[in-house]
Order: C-alpha cells, then structure tokens, then sequence
C-alpha cells in the first residue's frame, strides 16, 4: 500500500471527481458514511455523539456523519463556528444538518458546560490535512479542553493539530484520538512514535479512489500490507532440505546462550533446510536440548574467539554474542574476509559501532537490524524519528545495504531510498528476545532464496503477525518470544490462504 503526502491525496480526490461521475459532495457523502457505518458499529453501546466541526472539509466529513448517525438512532450533538466561512461542501452539509430538528447545533463556546457522560463519544471534524501551522487562539483551547475529557475520542481523517507528513514542534496542540479513521491511505504521521501516539488506533477506510491515480503516482513511502501475499513462495512438494538452504547462527555467549537458542528455533521454525549454531562451547548442552535439529559448531569456550563457516551457508551474527575483546576481534577480521549478504543484529553492531571504520566492513546488500539506541551508536544521534529515519535513507544509499530500524512500526529502508513501514505486531514484543528471533527469521528467509529485500519485508512482517496471534493466546503482558516462535505456524497457514489458487 503507497503513503502519499497530503497535497498527493488532495491530488488524488480531484482526480477522482474529475475522472469518475462523481462530485466533490458526493465524495464526501462516501467517506462519511464510511466512517458513520464503523462508528455504529463498533460503538453501538453509547448513545450520544459530540461532533466538533470545523470550517473546512474536515468539518463537512463531520457535518454528514452526525446526520448520518443521527438517521441511524444516535443522539447527536454538531458543535461548530456557525459565523465562519466554510467551504462549499462544508456549508452544503452544515445547511442540511440545521434542517433536522433532532440535532442539536451548539458553539463551541457551549462544550465546557456540555455534560460529558460515559456514554458520549467524542467525534473531531475539527481541521483535517490542510492544516499549515500550529493550533492557536480559540482553537487550541478547545482541543485542550477536549483532550481533558475522559470520554472515547475518534478522530475523522487526521486528529486536528496534527501534520500529515511531518512532526510538529514539541509544545504544539494537537487532538488525541483512541481512534482515527483515515480514508484510503496510511498518513506517515500515524506511523512515527512522536505522532502516532495521538491517532491512537487506526482505521483505514476505502471509499473508492481513482485506481488509475493511485497505480500512476510514484512515491518512495508503503505500508507492508497485502504485498507479502506476492513475495510469499509456497513450499514445492517436490522440494528437498537443499532446497531451502542452509543458515548458521553466530551469537551467544556464557550468560547469554537464550538469545543463541532463540534465533535458532525461529530459523527452523521458517523453513531453513539445514541450520547450523556457532556458539562457545559453554552452550553445548543448552543449545543441542533446546534445538535439536540443529548442528552445534564450537568456536570457543565462554565465548566466541573463533568463526569459520560454511561458504554456502547464510549467516546470522549478533544474538548473544557478547563484546568481549577476543570475540571483537575475531568478529571483525572474519568481516574483512568476507563479501556476502548476510544479517547483523545485537551485539555484532555493537562491536561494528566502537569505531566509526568498522561500518566500512558491513558487506552490500547486508541487512542490518538496529533499535534506535543501536542505530544512534552507529550513524550519530538525531533529534526526532522523522530525521533518523532520513538518515538512515542516506546510510543504506551510501554503503548499499538494507536497513530494519526497529520501533512501533518498524522501518525497512532500502539501497534505492525506498521506506516500508511496517503494521504487524504489538507491544508484547517489547521484550528481551523479540529482536533474536527476528534475526533467526531473516536469515531462514534469505537462505531459502528471497532477495534481500524481500526477506526484509516479509521477516518482518511475519514477526509482527505472529505476535498478533500469540497476543491473542497469552496476552501481551504474558507473551514470551518462546510463545511467539510457537505461533509462526498458523502464519504460514494465513499465507498459504492468501496465495493458494482454486480452479
């Protein structure tokens, strides 16, 4: 799915009306009632809507979907600036609400004696995408005065305040939604910690956008979404254990075996034909009971001062691995030797981030999955996430790898600039392990013959996926990374859903 900016989707909804038989109200109408149809029902247990709207569109989206609930049996309550000038649309719907004699049409001045009750949902229609600086005057104030109410807060298309394509500075006002329905398309707003946290969950609603813009308009931003269903390859019944590779994961350490054991029971659990654990010798036992299916290879005693591997084999370094000075240095000369794409994670870029020269030993087209601490470690810090993720546009140019910056929605960057946000997961994988079996993931993926980047895209999606269905079983509280390997089946079932043909 494309992330396009606020002046493309504007672009895009008059390409619509100028290209479909629509117009510009009944375009309106569709996404109004889109948002009234999920609105009643998935808050069918409260009576009274609150709907605060604006002058502009946004205020029209507001105006038709306080009708529409109104039609559907709801108390409804429109509070606005009846003195302002709207827009076309926005008048068209604000005259027709006036007409019904069952909603109530208040100022905004009115909310801080309107009676709040547990059963009142909070509806913003209040400013939309055209907003071009921070809130201020009457307007601020309002949003904070909503914002202190204890009430369920939806937001339609945008939460006021909140710029759809970049941050906003540290002090600005913005509407703090539990919901956002958006129509068509993920806002790159919602996406980055800074200002996702004010969309609260998000809904993406169609309402029928020109298909032909949409196909023709490049741009560099996405949404891991139904895309994994294309990359996903089915395995073949005539295949063999050669067919889907070999990995050895590198890592673990005396005190740290779990992480060793983690990636590898998440390489096996995806499907790698044959997976090998180079791991010091402390963890022999642990790591042959834990995972017998894969082959141990000792490269030393507490820890690892020693790596050779097999050349067609897949490599996935870091988890567990330690930064003792021998297995630092063993680390890096094995990376001056060596030329293949291979997945470096944890504790191998902690050794890499201790000198600025090591990032030149990174092979091309590696994937590195650095959290935000790590990847500060090695590229330098960065005020917010929108800079850091530039940055890290510029770094995967620049050495020709492919980046997974970990966070609530993770980011896959790529050698060409472009960025993949990722939807999956939940914040039971906040959790010491979470990263390790990704590791083991992405490796499985890329030794069983996925490009880079789409065992970039498919690892972590699948990561997330997972954890949805685990979080589902246990909770997320509850939820161990163990419980997360566990559920990787009825993910590949879910794809082999998406991608089997029936004649």
């Amino acid at each position: 799915m494309k992330i396009f900016t606020a002046q493309q989707i504007r672009n895009c909804d008059h390409y619509t009306i100028e290209n479909e038989p629509v117009t510009s109200i009944q375009l309106m109408e569709r996404a109004a009632q889109a948002c009234a149809d999920w609105i009643s029902e998935h808050c069918s247990h409260h009576r009274n809507f609150a709907v605060f709207c604006g002058s502009g569109n946004n205020g029209g989206d507001g105006f038709a979907v306080a009708r529409m609930l109104y039609t559907k049996g709801f108390d409804v309550d429109v509070f606005t600036n009846s003195k302002a000038d709207f827009s076309p649309d926005a008048q068209s719907n604000f005259k027709n609400v006036k007409e019904i004699a069952g909603i109530r049409v208040r100022d905004f001045k009115e909310a801080e004696n309107y009676r709040f009750d547990n059963r009142t949902v909070i509806i913003d229609a209040l400013l939309g995408t055209g907003l071009s600086r921070d809130v201020e005057g009457e307007m601020k104030e309002l949003i904070t005065f909503l914002n202190s109410q204890n009430n369920i807060k939806i937001s339609i298309d945008i939460p006021s305040g909140l710029f759809a394509d970049t941050i906003s500075s540290d002090d600005a006002t913005i509407f703090t939604a539990d919901y956002t329905l958006s129509f068509q398309f993920w806002k790159k707003a919602f996406l980055h910690p800074e200002t996702g946290k004010h969309a609260g969950k998000v809904h993406i609603l169609d309402i029928r956008l020109s298909e032909e813009y949409i196909s023709a308009t490049e741009t560099d931003d996405f949404v891991i979404h139904e895309m994994v269903k294309d990359i996903f390859k089915p395995r073949n019944e005539f295949s063999h254990k050669g067919t889907y590779g070999k990995v050895t994961i590198i890592g673990g350490s005396y005190g740290k075996i779990g992480a060793a054991v983690l990636a590898t029971k998440a390489a096996l659990k995806t499907g790698a034909g044959l997976t090998f654990t180079l791991a010091p010798k402390c963890g022999y036992e642990i790591l042959q009971t834990s995972n017998p299916e894969a082959m141990f290879i000792e490269g030393g005693n507490d820890f690892i001062d020693t790596i050779e591997v097999d050349e067609h084999s897949v490599l996935g370094i870091g988890p567990g691995l330690g930064t003792a000075q021998e297995t630092a240095k063993s680390f890096l000369k094995f990376l001056k030797a060596y030329s293949k794409p291979l997945i470096l994670d944890a504790d191998a870029l902690n050794i890499i981030s201790e000198d600025a020269e090591n990032i030149k030993l990174i092979p091309k087209k590696s994937i590195i999955t650095p959290h935000p601490r790590e990847f500060e470690r090695l590229f330098g810090t960065t005020e917010n996430s929108f800079i850091r993720l530039e940055l890290a546009k510029k770094k995967a140019k620049e050495m020709n790898i492919y980046i997974i910056l970990k966070d609530h929605h993770t980011q896959v960057i790529t050698p060409q600039g472009q960025v993949f946000y990722n939807i999956t997961g939940n914040s039971g994988l906040a959790k010491g392990g979470s990263g390790d079996i990704l590791t083991g993931i992405l490796t499985s993926f890329l030794a069983q013959n996925y490009s880079e980047k789409d065992a970039a895209l498919l690892g972590v999606w699948f990561h997330g996926k997972a954890a949805e269905y685990t979080a589902e079983k246990c909770s997320k509280e509850a939820m161990l990374p163990t419980d997360v390997i566990h559920a990787f089946g009825n993910v590949f079932q879910e794809l082999e859903r998406k991608t089997t043909r029936i004649f």
